[in-house]
């Protein structure tokens, strides 16, 4: 998935000769956090709302504020995960958007890149949402989705959702009607199952036996 198709040029990018004035109606006027500044073309970088609130000389241009402009970007080539990534590194909700020469095109706004993402398979699809846990040097990709698939489910998504030395989480989704199977194989192959499903057989074994041994303990 490309930038290119959801490049948007609706409101033009601020240049150093924009009132101050102007800049605050702009972000009055939209729910952005940041906004391009350019130069015969060129990016310049960005100035955020929250650093126009503090200037107080409408009549002055952007220009005389240059030591306020943040810098970041995204190229008209550049994927969509990655883009997401801009858009956290910076807490921002638009990226501009350039080519190789720096020269600006227009900007990705956070909300439709969201929509691509919610369009996608891995949150649209009906499915199981499973929690794994296993030693950072022994989970597999290709186990994991042989595990699936040896039991007649069908893989939607897997990302890895947090890591450290030790071990590793792992989120993935899938359609089953075997859920319960899928979780025990997981199991047997030493994963940590994370998440909890009413489908699991094993941990309400868990609590009918916990249940059975309070009561003995009790007699």
């Amino acid at each position: 998935m490309e930038t290119t198709p959801y490049i948007l040029t609706e409101f033009k990018a601020f240049t150093t000769r924009t009132k101050i004035a102007e800049v605050k109606l702009l972000f009055s006027e939209t729910t952005y956090s940041h906004f391009p500044v350019v130069d015969n073309g060129h990016l310049l970088g960005l100035i955020a709302e929250i650093d126009i609130r503090t200037i107080f000389e409408d009549e002055k241009e952007l220009g005389n504020f240059q030591y306020l402009y943040q810098f970041f970007f995204t190229e008209e080539d550049n994927n969509l995960l990655e883009i997401l990534k801009i858009f956290a590194a910076n807490e921002t909700n638009l990226i501009p958007v350039t080519n190789d020469f720096n020269e600006y095109k227009g900007y990705c706004d956070l909300i439709d890149i969201l929509h691509v993402y919610n369009n996608t398979p891995f949150l649209k699809s009906e499915g199981t949402v499973l929690g794994i846990e296993k030693n950072v040097s022994e989970y597999s990709f290709s186990e994991i989705c042989q595990i699936i698939e040896s039991n007649d489910g069908k893989m939607l998504g897997i990302f890895i959702s947090e890591t450290d030395n030790a071990t590793v989480k792992i989120t993935l989704k899938f359609y089953s009607q075997e859920i319960n199977k899928i979780i025990q194989s997981f199991r047997r192959y030493n994963y940590k199952v994370l998440s909890k499903h009413k489908e699991d057989f094993y941990l309400e074994d868990l609590k009918e036996r916990s249940i059975y041994l309070q009561k003995y303990l009790n007699i």
